[in-house]
């Protein structure tokens, strides 16, 4: 994620590209713009692909190996993925894609549901022994979901003793964490790591058109994550596929506006090429928003979003993995 004032330069330089020819900025042929990954000094691609519908129901290996690798191919360089998606395989698929040289292409993310050191330290040896790499670029405690979640982590014998061994081994390269419950959770996490002296790398969040009316992580979390320079990974920019059963907004409209806020990436899951097309030409083809688009975007979704109906993931256990599984927490 870039710093406010990075991030401004990035839209003054679209910007000028903009009054050079529209036709430049809507190419689906061009580059996928990169942005900072808040203090790392790596760049990542705008758009990032979600590790969890590469095993979908229905999606062979042979097409979710494609997806990977056209992506990589064209320049989205960030991938997500987490040691409980479809019992493991999204992590084997990946790791086959990553074959024959894809894995240089790549800055490779996946997570993991401990809160124990041993239980964790187990999950990251198997997402590697998946992943077929020595390494992971960032390495994110996943589903902080419950109050209890942050001392769990950081207590004596927890969680980031594990993952800041691994980093030391030379198995994880950066540390963050994620979560699609309450921002009071996140930002509890954020207090509870700085008790400790610690600094997380990157923050994993919904961020949409409909989150910015219902106990948003946009109002509450981004900002501390902005002042501390934490890079800021978007997920969720269609609430998965509830928020455009509204019929309040279009697919393309909801990536845009997650890409418009100071993120460093915006992921979303592409379960099939014409899916993975139209996330590649919409970060191709953004332009910051102006004010006034912005308003009239969020003035669509105002009265779908009051009560979370279509943000599920707050407001049911429908995506809680952990809460169905309790025995992968350790």
């Amino acid at each position: 994620m870039s710093t406010r004032r990075e991030f401004l330069e990035v839209a003054a330089g679209t910007m000028m590209g903009a009054r050079l020819g529209q036709t430049a900025l809507a190419d689906t042929k061009g580059p996928i713009p990169l942005r900072a990954l808040g203090r790392t000094g790596e760049k990542v691609s705008i758009v990032g692909i979600g590790g969890y519908h590469l095993a979908g129901p229905g999606l062979e290996e042979q097409e979710s190996t494609r997806i990977v690798r056209t992506a990589l191919d064209e320049g989205a360089n960030f991938l997500d993925n987490c040691w409980d998606y479809n019992g493991g395989e999204s992590e084997i698929r990946m790791g086959k894609a990553l074959r024959d040289g894809y894995r240089q292409k790549a800055f490779l993310m996946t997570k993991i549901d401990g809160r124990d050191k041993t239980t964790a330290n187990n999950q990251i040896n198997e997402s590697l022994r998946r992943l077929q790499t020595d390494h992971v670029d960032l390495l994110q405690f996943h589903e902080v979901i419950r109050a209890s979640d942050p001392d769990r982590i950081f207590a004596a014998g927890g969680a980031l003793e594990a993952v800041r061994q691994a980093q030391k081994a030379g198995k994880v390269r950066y540390i963050g964490f994620t979560g699609h419950k309450s921002p009071d959770i996140h930002l509890k996490m954020l207090a509870t790591a700085s008790s400790h002296q610690f600094t997380f790398d990157a923050v994993q969040m919904p961020l949409n058109v409909m989150d910015h009316h219902f106990s948003s992580f946009e109002a509450k979390v981004l900002p501390a994550l902005l002042k501390q320079n934490i890079a800021v990974l978007g997920m969720k920019p269609m609430g998965d596929h509830f928020i455009l059963q509204s019929k309040t907004v279009t697919a393309v409209e909801c990536l845009h506006y997650a890409m418009n806020l100071p993120t460093s990436v915006v992921i979303t899951g592409c379960d099939s090429m014409q899916i993975l097309r139209q996330a590649l030409d919409a970060a191709r083809s953004f332009q910051p928003m102006s004010t006034a688009q912005v308003t009239a975007l969020l003035a669509k979704t105002a009265t779908a979003a009051q009560s979370g109906e279509y943000e599920l993931y707050k407001t049911s256990h429908h995506f809680d993995g952990t809460f169905q599984n309790p025995q992968w927490l350790g």
